[in-house]
């Protein structure tokens, strides 16, 4: 079968959606297929089954647009047609112009499209300091769903959240719940801290440092903390903001944090020494993260959120705080630092429950989506 997955955003695995996409690719490949990757990743280059697109100009929001670590594609017709013929399905990444444009080619070439759900209009809204702008949020919502979710032949929805959230505001679609998965090398595990750190509670978080994934919340409430004197956070990402969360950091008087990108080998790591994990996000669409930090036996703590799935995880209300509240957190924290046989037995538990999200069995399932979309399977 021959896939034409259309990415605006692949990249080098700096956020959610490239790191599902880079997967999805993989996977499909792995199994025999085809797949034909539309992008504007300048690195992909003249590399066999990558057709690249230049990236969108904003004029003057190009510089806002940078600093949020994506870039989007420019449709370009000639191209998307040479991309796209001959396909026996198009699946499209994210609502965007590209997916669009997409949309009316595969039409236009009779191809059966399929598209996927990684980006909550409050993702956008957020940039904007609007996202709490309920008409604003339903607007897209609408956009997304008129210009690429009407046309599909199935929606993949990374979680049961979104997708009630999602049809909620529009309309029903025709759609599968299926995660993006964890990979087979994350299991249960422990290790020794660094020396840096070995006297220290560590609480690890990972994500982009944007506004939504509230990652200040996290700072302030080690800083209310009991024991923030104990406490050595691990913010594991990149973003415009890291300036901030060290200002932010040294205003509370917390150890240093370690801030930064860090490798899949250090992340795992950083799991199997980190004693809590902490997801503070308000808008979250499935938490792969947090799916990691579970398979890997860490007790979480998470957001509330009604807009973040990864309160569909918690074992208990010990693993919930009030979103977007530090004193909340804080007490949460505080907690599980002064109840260490609880949050054994916690560990515990979560390693038991893990492998549920096994990315070969996501994978697998997305294989006959794509199957069943091109009429390949009935």
């Amino acid at each position: 079968m021959t896939i034409a997955v259309v990415c605006d955003i692949l990249g080098g695995g700096n956020n959610g959606t490239s790191i599902a996409a880079g997967g999805l690719i993989d996977a499909m490949r792995a199994r025999g297929h085809n797949v034909r990757v539309v992008c504007c990743d300048t690195d992909k280059m003249g590399k066999e089954g990558y057709y690249v697109l230049p990236a969108r100009r904003f004029g003057p929001f190009d510089e806002f647009v940078k600093k949020t670590g994506v870039s989007l594609a420019k449709p370009e017709k000639r191209m998307l047609e040479v991309a796209l013929q001959g396909a026996d399905v198009v699946h499209c990444m994210l609502p965007f112009a590209l997916s669009a444009a997409a949309v009316r080619i595969a039409a236009k070439l009779g191809i059966p499209v399929t598209a996927g759900f990684h980006c909550q209009a409050e993702n956008f809204t957020n940039y904007i300091g609007l996202a709490v702008c309920a008409p604003l949020n339903d607007y897209v919502y609408y956009r997304f769903y008129r210009k690429v979710y009407a046309y599909a032949a199935c929606v993949h929805y990374p979680s049961q959240m979104i997708r009630m959230l999602f049809e909620r505001k529009t309309s029903a679609t025709r759609g599968e719940v299926i995660s993006n998965g964890v990979e087979n090398e994350i299991v249960p595990h422990k290790c020794s801290k660094p020396e840096y750190c070995k006297d220290a509670f560590v609480i690890l978080s990972i994500g982009r440092y944007a506004r939504e994934k509230r990652h200040g919340v996290l700072i302030r409430a080690a800083g209310k903390s009991k024991y923030k004197d104990k406490i050595q956070l691990i913010i594991a990402g990149e973003g415009a903001l890291e300036k901030r969360y060290r200002a932010l950091s040294g205003k509370y008087g917390l150890r240093p944090p370690i801030l930064g990108f860090m490798q899949r080998s250090e992340l795992n790591a950083a799991l199997g020494y980190a004693d809590l994990y902490v997801h503070p996000a308000d808008i979250e669409l499935e938490g792969i993260a947090c799916l990691e930090a579970v398979r890997s036996g860490r007790t979480i703590v998470v957001s509330d959120s009604p807009k973040s799935a990864a309160g569909a995880l918690v074992s208990d209300g010990r693993g919930l705080f009030k979103a977007g509240n530090a004193d909340s957190l804080a007490r949460r924290i505080d907690y599980w630092i002064e109840h260490g046989e609880e949050l054994e037995s916690s560990d515990r538990y979560y390693a038991s429950c893990g492998k549920v999200r096994d990315r070969n069995e996501c994978m697998d399932d997305m294989e006959k989506m794509f199957l069943r979309a091109a009429c390949l399977e009935k």
